[in-house]
């Protein structure tokens, strides 16, 4: 077994649900392949699959059969041990009982792929430079922030929106909830999105959850200058295993998700730069409930 096969091993020591046993899976298939010297048109010719099953099973991509992960495994000449441990990663690496299931069809792509990351991480980083991030978000602040005329919902597609968005906030409820940490631009505080009123009761979420022992929020004032590590907000998924966390960048064309080592560490360097930078999070708040102050002002 390789160094990188090692690493991403379960053995009983890793919690991990459905999405992370996939990836898990995915890396292993990928390092016993390159072990064996084997393209995967050759993997899958020989194992009577297409290239296409080797690449999305190695990729994460879609369901797992593991029938054909037995196949493979024949083909890489892998232990009878590592043989099944992958069948079992195989066997348990579909999401049937998410709570976003029931609205899968109605989903993006983006999103199908996000929900079960962000519901199986064990920490989540998110720097924001537009919007108070979605898990910390109030209904009525969620609810003000105005779609691009193309992106326009009805009513009732609005409604089942802003239910979803305060559904995913349930994960820092739970009884072990992910680590989160966010940092925000301080353009974010003074923003008036839905008017003075709904300002106040959203910055008035934020110093609350502050309070909690999972939840840490730093601000990035004004005055401490311009960043090229913030042009664009990015969210890191920190997995069971750090071989496993995701970047999440979203954009107005598209959304990407980086997982690759090259851009695990630089997403690293320029999150450990900026936690640095950001005020802590005490003065963060001090920062948080003047701008409160000034849109509490607004209000009269």
């Amino acid at each position: 077994m390789t160094n990188e096969s090692k690493s991403a091993k379960l053995n009983g020591e890793i919690e991990s649900g459905p999405t992370a046993r996939r990836r898990q899976l995915g890396f292993r298939l990928l390092a016993l392949r390159k072990d064996a010297g084997l393209s995967a048109e050759e993997a899958g010719r020989r194992a009577g699959i297409s290239k296409a099953t080797v690449s999305r099973y190695e990729q994460a991509k879609g369901n797992v059969r593991w029938n054909q992960v037995k196949q493979l495994c024949e083909v890489y000449r892998a232990s009878v041990e590592e043989t099944a441990e992958l069948i079992d990663l195989a066997q348990n690496s579909k999401v049937t009982d998410g709570w976003w299931v029931p609205y899968a069809g109605k989903l993006s792509d983006p999103m199908r792929v996000l929900l079960p990351l962000e519901n199986e991480a064990k920490s989540i980083w998110h720097l924001s430079n537009g919007v108070v991030p979605g898990l910390l978000q109030t209904r009525r602040y969620a609810a003000a922030i105005k779609a691009t005329p193309s992106n326009t919902l009805t009513p009732e597609q609005v409604t089942e929106f802003l239910d979803m968005r305060m559904q995913r906030q349930q994960i820092l409820e739970r009884k072990t909830p992910p680590t989160y940490h966010v940092v925000l631009d301080e353009s974010v505080l003074r923003r008036n999105v839905g008017g003075p009123e709904v300002m106040t009761e959203q910055l008035d979420l934020l110093l609350d959850r502050r309070a909690e022992p999972n939840i840490t929020i730093q601000v990035l004032p004004f005055d401490a200058g311009a960043y090229s590590a913030t042009l664009t907000s990015f969210i890191v998924y920190g997995g069971p295993d750090p071989s496993l966390d995701v970047i999440f960048i979203e954009n107005a064309v598209g959304s990407l998700f980086l997982e690759e080592e090259g851009s695990r560490q630089a997403y690293e360097n320029a999150r450990a730069f900026l936690s640095s930078e950001a005020l802590d999070p005490d003065s963060s708040a001090e920062l948080i409930a003047e701008a409160r102050k000034k849109h509490l002002q607004d209000q009269k």
